[in-house]
């Protein structure tokens, strides 16, 4: 990989890995709260910073995508993986191992 490749290597996992935190946050802390607890507002804070990495994880798929030379199968993996619980980590797994990438 060169430096162009590493750099978005790098962002693109440290992105994924905040929006895949920011996720489960909002599905075993908030919702809980929310729901068994009649406190909402920790899914209205939590979930509009998830939706603004989410926006951010998707923004940042495709030059991604595009500088690693990734193909249609793995960009759409990485798009599947944002809304799966535990998605984005099993996915940068998968990255490490394919792409020989040491972030």
């Amino acid at each position: 990989m060169n430096t162009e490749q590493t750099k978005w290597a790098k962002r693109f996992k440290w992105i994924s890995l905040i929006e895949g935190i920011s996720f489960l946050i909002l599905l075993f802390i908030a919702m809980p709260l929310k729901y068994m607890f009649d406190e909402p507002m920790a899914v209205t804070y939590v979930g509009w910073i998830h939706g603004l990495l989410f926006v951010i994880y998707i923004y940042v798929v495709f030059p991604t995508a595009t500088s690693l030379k990734w193909e249609f199968g793995r960009t759409f993996f990485a798009l599947i993986a944002s809304v799966l619980p535990f998605g984005p980590f099993i996915f940068d797994r998968n990255l490490k191992k394919s792409q020989k990438v040491e972030l």
